[in-house]
């Protein structure tokens, strides 16, 4: 059967030379005799797998020495507790709302302790990511929390928040290497890998090294970075397969030049699909130009019976998952890193030819 063009918001497309990779090596690794699957996670091999891993991941994302990088289990939203249990030292954190996740993160992070909205485009309906500035922010807030790029609304950070000497967490799982980002201007990144990195089962987590080791006494010990830290994110069998394949795609990545050029190609295919929405009226883009994301773009067509037969006849065309999310409507098209060029091509012309067929 011909693989389709995938464009589900995660779990997603892996590469095809990923996934050919995987393939070849997935009865037997080298010389193991044995799948990955299959293997001791203390085995000289597996610990060879994770240590390239992390070593390839930090090549990628220029991850500065005083940073732990450490791979573990739950998904992000596991991090909405894991973050005020190991950052909330004076029990304050400010929250800057811009979509269903960045929601979550503040109701669980409640939990803990005194939690402030720092800035809200909820009114909106998340269709922009709002501005902030030093003074949005508590001086004595042990951390800002951000959602970077927002899966669901199509979204993203056009800048970096300033939070002065109070460190910025942010949930990356939606662009994580999908461009570079200057590491050393967050106290902590977290990402779920099913989106750009690897299978479903994989949460990556970039901690700046001083914010390591004040856990509060209740926190749980698999949600303890310093305890991850400290055994090498093997203090229980982590999720081998995984790591694996995200061992693979930062392989992939630097083999293509890197995120530099990641970026040119994940701009090259955003740019085809907004340029047409933007030079017709047929299909509306809510969110605003300067809060668009590059790798989850939303569209409606205003008609909610066009937008299911959109979703419906395209599926048959080999264009999967373009279903928007109940809290959108419409429709979605998530063109993360392995999303070929000519997927964009095919879904715009699709557009045309849909939009011909339905006149409103």
């Amino acid at each position: 059967m011909q693989r389709v063009y995938n464009f589900s918001a995660g779990p997603s497309m892996l590469p095809l030379p990923v996934l050919e990779k995987a393939a070849a090596d997935l009865v037997c690794y080298g010389d193991s005799g044995m799948s990955v699957m299959e293997m001791s996670h203390r085995s000289p091999a597996f610990e060879a797998i994770i240590t390239e891993a992390e070593a390839l991941l930090r090549q990628v994302m220029s991850i500065p020495d005083n940073y732990k990088v450490l791979f573990l289990q739950g998904g992000a939203s596991t991090q909405f507790a894991a973050v005020p249990l190991n950052l909330m030292v004076n029990r304050k954190a400010d929250y800057i709302l811009s979509g269903q996740f960045s929601t979550k993160a503040y109701k669980e992070a409640q939990k803990y302790g005194d939690v402030a909205v720092a800035a809200s485009s909820k009114e909106d309906n998340f269709s922009f990511v709002p501005a902030t500035d030093r003074s949005s922010f508590r001086p004595d807030a042990d951390y800002v929390h951000i959602c970077f790029n927002n899966t669901i609304y199509g979204t993203k950070y056009p800048y970096i928040p300033d939070t002065g000497d109070i460190p910025l967490v942010a949930d990356m799982s939606s662009c994580i290497i999908s461009e570079p980002v200057d590491v050393s201007r967050f106290g902590l990144i977290y990402a779920g890998a099913q989106k750009n990195m690897a299978p479903a089962g994989l949460t990556v987590v970039i901690v700046r090294e001083d914010l390591i080791g004040n856990a509060r006494p209740e926190t749980p010990a698999m949600l303890d970075y310093k305890l991850m830290a400290d055994n090498g994110s093997m203090y229980n069998t982590p999720p081998c397969w995984p790591i694996y394949m995200a061992k693979l795609v930062y392989e992939w990545i630097l083999s293509i030049g890197g995120l530099e050029e990641m970026k040119k190609r994940n701009e090259k295919k955003a740019a085809l699909l907004y340029d047409y929405l933007d030079g017709q009226d047929y299909y509306k883009a809510p969110v605003r130009k300067e809060s668009r994301s590059m790798m989850n773009v939303t569209f409606v067509t205003g008609d909610a019976d066009l937008d299911k037969k959109f979703a419906s006849e395209a599926a048959a065309e080999g264009l999967k998952n373009l279903k928007g999310h109940r809290s959108v409507g419409g429709m979605r098209a998530s063109i993360y890193n392995a999303m070929p060029y000519e997927g964009v091509e095919k879904l715009v012309a699709f557009m045309k030819e849909f939009a011909a067929r339905n006149p409103k």
